[in-house]
């Protein structure tokens, strides 16, 4: 019984070693089948849900290296720089720098006349004064002297200064003379003649031209050099109607010239319709009509007051501007009218000394304007 256990149970375990064996080869062959066809491990089958869940790709982010060859077009266009508007303006403003040169003509020649004895009485001794005045600033000396019983000369020297609408004059000498016919033999009423000029041969002069634009204002001031020249001629009578009093009236004609250098607008920060002006010469005409009374108070008082009126005519620019946007501009100048005076208050501190207060100035409208130009003078008779 012992012998056929043990060999019923070798049987047995016979039995189930080939059982083992033949189950493990289809699986070693499944193993041999993945590694050749390349996988490490078997494939899950894959499993699907009922509601499939969309997917989201993320943007690119930037890549911290710049790429070899740069983009031969720009990513994005630079914004414009707007063009400013207002060329009719720049236009203009060559009008308004023809205006400052017709009233710089003008008071060149009123200031000239304080030298030519405008406040003084036209007969009158020997004399000579020296003096000083603001409104304008003008230092000279002046005077008259007696040729002959009939004829004098009007002769002075003057240093300047003065502005005005928009343009400043700077270091002007001013000179002026003239000859006086007075026909003193025709008794206390009669006819006198003046001829004469005033020059200033160069001058200083800064001029200011102003526009608009849509970018905002522009304002340039400019340098150049000037010269004036004036001629004139004048015929009057006089009368004595008491020995205290002496009345007279009178016609003046006189051209003037003004020579002005070229120049560029200045330099600034913005002016993008600059312009350039050419070397031109102003002209004008004028007729003055117009009277004056010199009157003695007491003894030691003496006062007189003159005026007139003045008409332009012939005027002519020489203004030539080359302007950014307008092309070539040329300025005209129409003819004016406007009022002159002067006065003067002389006190005598003791024979033959004389301090005088005196004003000229002129109204009307522009570019003539109203102006007073005041000073003050030692007037020495001899």
């Amino acid at each position: 019984m012992e012998v056929f256990n043990v060999r019923r149970f070798i049987l047995v375990l016979t039995a189930a070693f080939a059982f083992v064996a033949v189950d493990a080869r289809p699986a070693a062959a499944a193993t041999n089948c993945v590694s050749e066809c390349g996988g490490s491990t078997p494939t899950p089958a894959p499993s699907y849900s009922s509601s499939p869940t969309p997917t989201y790709s993320p943007s690119p982010s930037p890549s911290p290296y710049p790429s070899s060859s740069p983009s031969p077009y720009p990513s994005s266009s630079p914004s414009p720089t707007p063009t400013p508007t207002g060329a009719d303006s720049s236009g203009n403003s060559i009008g308004g720098l023809a205006n400052q040169r017709f009233n710089q003509m003008i008071t060149n020649r009123v200031l000239g006349t304080v030298l030519l004895g405008v406040n003084e009485q036209v007969n009158c001794s020997n004399c000579i004064s020296a003096f000083g005045s603001a409104g304008s600033f003008s230092a000279g000396i002046h005077g008259r002297k007696e040729l002959t019983n009939n004829l004098s000369l009007l002769a002075g020297i003057a240093y300047t200064q003065y502005s005005e609408g928009g343009y400043n004059i700077t270091s002007a000498p001013i000179g002026a003379f003239a000859l006086r016919y007075d026909f003193t033999d025709w008794g206390s009423s009669r006819p006198f003649f003046d001829i004469g000029t005033i020059l200033t041969p160069w001058e200083k002069a800064r001029y200011t031209r102003s526009y608009n634009t849509s970018l905002g204002p522009v304002s340039v001031t400019s340098s150049t050099n000037v010269s004036n020249y004036a001629v004139y001629g004048r015929a009057g009578w006089i009368s004595r109607v008491s020995p205290r009093d002496e009345v007279a009236a009178s016609i003046e004609v006189w051209q003037l010239w003004q020579r002005v250098s070229g120049y560029t607008d200045s330099a600034v920060a913005f002016n993008p319709l600059d312009a350039s002006i050419a070397t031109g010469t102003d002209r004008t005409n004028l007729v003055k009509i117009g009277g004056q009374w010199t009157h003695l108070y007491g003894s030691n008082i003496e006062a007189n007051i003159n005026g007139g009126w003045v008409q332009s005519f012939a005027s002519h620019s020489g203004i030539v501007a080359t302007v950014t946007g307008d092309g070539t501009v040329v300025p005209t100048m129409g003819n004016q009218g406007w009022f002159e005076y002067g006065g003067r208050l002389g006190f005598r501190v003791q024979k033959g000394w004389i301090v005088d207060l005196f004003a000229n100035g002129t109204l009307g409208p522009q570019p003539v304007g109203n102006t007073i130009h005041g000073g003050v003078g030692l007037r020495i008779n001899y």
